[in-house]
């Protein structure tokens, strides 16, 4: 699979934020910090209301509002990919940007989370439009504050290492910060997609008019024991960094059935 140019000059860099927890986030606003870090050239294009578990879906049954709040940040009415595709397509479609950073998530995006993900949907649009893209999400224990400021120290380095080192045009990177302090993250891990499943409780009732009702809940069903794992990295206090390839074919089953269409 072919490359982009890499590595990239950040320095130079036109940087596109966006996220699924919405325009006024707390996590997209650490990450506008990061990225003043990287560039002068940044641009949030973000939704006007939390599009959590939006998964990579696109709005096409209705016209898209585009609200310029301030110079070189937008609300989008619509779902993070169609936020990323006005942005690359309209806001900035004179010059695309350098690099796409979406989050950073208030909450995990790891194993199968990635494909209900609106903050790694965000980033999939990204690559599809061909700009590198960088998706970030923050974990946090239950009932406890966010560590935003892990995020934000370790973010600066971690993106301008990544972007040295480079990736295929057809993946992108998803990295997950573990639920502590900075002073406490023991180091930067390689990981591969773990699995944990989203939804598995179900909470019923009915509404004031007696109608019933049900919400998917968010009792998780995961081993963060599988070595290797992003799971595995989070749980031991590392960042997991994941490449996540555009292309899911299973070619060894794809193999077999050739063989046996031939």
């Amino acid at each position: 699979m072919t490359s982009w140019n890499w590595p990239l000059d950040l320095s130079a860099a036109r940087i596109l934020l966006s996220n699924d927890d919405g325009i006024e986030a707390p996590g997209i606003k650490v990450l506008a910090r990061i990225a003043a870090a990287l560039s002068d050239d940044v641009w949030t294009v973000a939704p006007e209301t939390e599009q959590s578990g939006a998964g990579h879906s696109l709005t096409l049954r209705r016209p898209l509002r585009i609200r310029k709040l301030e110079e070189r940040r937008y609300a989008v009415d619509g779902t993070p990919t169609d936020c990323v595709l006005l942005a690359i397509n309209e806001i900035l479609k004179d010059r695309k940007p350098t690099l796409v950073l979406s989050g950073i998530n208030r909450g995990g995006n790891l194993g199968e989370d990635v494909t209900y993900s609106g903050t790694v949907a965000a980033a999939m649009e990204g690559t599809v439009l061909g700009v590198p893209s960088i998706a970030l999400s923050q974990e946090y224990p239950v009932g406890g504050p966010v560590p935003w400021e892990t995020g934000e120290l370790l973010a600066p380095d971690l993106i301008r290492r990544l972007c040295q080192i480079g990736w295929p045009r057809n993946s992108l990177i998803n990295v997950n910060f573990p639920a502590v302090a900075p002073d406490r993250v023991t180091g930067i891990r390689a990981a591969n997609q773990g699995r944990r499943k989203i939804g598995d409780q179900i909470v019923t009732g009915r509404d004031p008019r007696g109608a019933p009702y049900y919400w998917i809940g968010s009792m998780r069903t995961e081993d963060p024991t599988v070595a290797g794992t992003d799971l595995n990295a989070v749980h031991s206090n590392a960042v997991a960094v994941t490449p996540i390839d555009m292309n899911m074919t299973d070619h060894p089953t794809l193999t077999k059935l050739a063989e046996t269409f031939h």
